[in-house]
């Protein structure tokens, strides 16, 4: 099921900065490993189960936005601890409800080593059904941005791709402001030298100050 997943026990507690955990797994995009998607962008989420409200509303919105991931050079990867056989048989029943054909892969997940590696269940959780979270892994195989929320809410696609936009755009030396879109200015890094904040026209000038895209 997995290759060079920690085994000092599950909940690792990763954090942003940490290399993401590889593994392998079967999907229902055949067999995938996480090495494998190096090179460009890969969001990496977990939902509760198959064949639940929210899960179905939040895979159909993700399968019509696939094309905006992509051109973001990014790609998609789901995970739960239901099997692949019913994996196949809710994205059946989501392309005869819906029309939309769900092709970025599902891993099955039935032991859950992958979610305790990522820190999505806990150690003593019987199954992953209070977990819905995203990690944002770069090219490297770094984690850049991770999100969590409750079984009862959905995530957000429209939050989803702006978080992609502003890990994309910042780099080391830009910060993205409130409610940043993509085109819009950046924050240049905060300056540490005294003569600078003493120069600055304004009083906040050397710590809030723009002009990067």
């Amino acid at each position: 099921m997995s290759d060079n997943i920690p085994s000092s026990g599950p909940c690792s507690g990763l954090r942003i900065g940490d290399p993401a955990p590889d593994f392998t797994a079967r999907s229902t995009a055949g067999p995938v490993r996480l090495a494998d998607f190096r090179q460009s962008w890969l969001i990496l989420f977990s939902h509760p189960a198959d064949f639940t409200p929210v899960c179905t509303t939040e895979f159909v919105a993700l399968a019509r936005a696939a094309e905006d991931f992509a051109k973001r050079d990014c790609a998609l990867m789901a995970l739960s601890v239901d099997s692949l056989f019913s994996h196949f048989a809710w994205l059946r029943m989501i392309r005869d409800r819906t029309g939309v054909e769900v092709r970025f892969p599902i891993i099955e997940d039935p032991t859950m080593v992958i979610a305790r590696a990522y820190g999505m269940v806990g150690a003593e959780d019987a199954d992953s059904g209070a977990v819905r979270t995203t990690f944002f892994i770069d090219p490297a195989g770094t984690i850049r941005a991770m999100t969590c929320y409750p079984t009862n809410v959905g995530r957000s696609i429209p939050e989803m791709l702006r978080i992609l936009d502003a890990l994309q755009a910042v780099g080391k030396d830009q910060l993205a402001p409130a409610n940043w879109q993509q085109g819009e200015e950046l924050l240049q890094p905060v300056s540490v030298s005294l003569d600078e904040v003493f120069a600055a026209d304004e009083p906040t000038a050397w710590f809030l100050k723009g002009g990067a895209q």
